[in-house]
């Protein structure tokens, strides 16, 4: 899922250090994850103060923004036909991110596109739905975003309730989907599995931007869902179609961390490919987790992905999960 990765440390110690949240009226399983935290644990492990935070922007042509906070980075249209947005984070952060819609240009969003349905990229649907957003999605976010879900990181995971029903999406689409607005061509990409199961790419011809969602993470390793659809496989695949989508002069907006280009997305690809046949290797000799962690597959790629002590246990147990599920 993101920079969040880089916390796992603090929010395990919390985790143990508090009660476990149950889901519903059982208890929780221990078995496949660690600690559930309530989103008020998760929120105070990860640091994120929403009182404190600031919304950063950078244009990176007319009309066209990418709004910095906590959770995933927002793209940002604006123009005479009115705003539409890529990702809304969450509803405590909305009047500062409003704040600097207005610095930018808008007045209200008309339209806001979710890139997947977790919490630190869809949440902000609790706010901007009520106040008459159209909100979009791929449709297996939607049917995720109906019910309760564990949302499982190994070392510890976290309970997603429900959205209420003004922050559900208003329109949906399976493969494709198009928008023309500010004299932009949008195309709305879905290349099956990968981050989870209804990630979406948003291509905005025009400015010859793409925002990926966390199917592209460049501030460390992706946090793969592989309980809730997500593959490790069929991340690489999506990550190669929008590739083969775009040129050398496109930016990449990722789910978190900085702008970038079309040489980081190939090198993140070549990584996860080789990280990919690496595991498998290791699976296919029967290896348990435990013994994968120890054969440390991804030892050369540590630095350049900024791993962590936690970090590491979490995206090898998820691609670990993906691979023998």
């Amino acid at each position: 899922m993101r920079k969040i990765l880089g916390s796992l440390v603090l929010a395990l110690s919390l985790a143990i250090s508090t009660p476990v949240l149950a889901h519903g009226d059982n208890p929780p399983e221990t078995s496949s994850h660690g600690p559930v935290m309530s989103p008020d644990q998760v929120y105070q492990a990860f640091g994120w103060d929403f009182d404190k935070a600031e919304i950063k922007s950078e244009k990176l042509a007319d009309g066209f923004y990418v709004l910095f906070g906590l959770g995933g980075n927002i793209a940002v249209s604006v123009g005479d036909d009115g705003t539409l947005i890529v990702d809304d984070q969450f509803p405590q952060l909305m009047p500062k991110i409003k704040a600097a819609l207005k610095q930018v240009g808008s007045e209200k969003v008309d339209f806001v596109i979710n890139t997947h349905w977790h919490f630190d990229h869809a949440d902000g649907n609790q706010a901007l739905g009520k106040e008459g957003s159209w909100i979009v999605s791929q449709s297996n976010s939607r049917e995720k975003m109906l019910s309760d879900n564990i949302v499982n990181f190994g070392p510890f995971a976290t309970e997603q309730k429900a959205f209420p029903q003004h922050a559900l999406s208003d329109i949906t689409f399976d493969t494709t989907m198009q928008f023309h607005i500010n004299d932009q061509k949008i195309d709305l990409l879905h290349f099956g599995p990968a981050h989870t199961a209804g990630d979406t790419a948003v291509l905005f011809r025009g400015v010859n931007a793409v925002h990926m969602g966390d199917v592209f993470n460049n501030s460390g390793y992706p946090f793969i869902d592989a309980d809730n659809g997500g593959d490790l496989a069929g991340m690489i695949a999506f990550c190669q179609a929008v590739h083969d989508s775009i040129d050398d002069d496109t930016k990449i907006i990722p789910g978190h961390g900085p702008v970038t280009d079309r040489a980081k997305l190939a090198r993140y690809i070549e990584v996860l490919t080789i990280v990919q046949g690496r595991v498998q290797a290791l699976i296919d000799d029967g290896k348990s987790l435990e013994e994968v962690m120890v054969a440390k597959p991804t030892a050369e790629f540590d630095t350049e992905f900024q791993a962590n002590a936690m970090m590491l246990p979490s995206f090898l147990s998820r691609v670990y999960a993906s691979l023998t599920r």
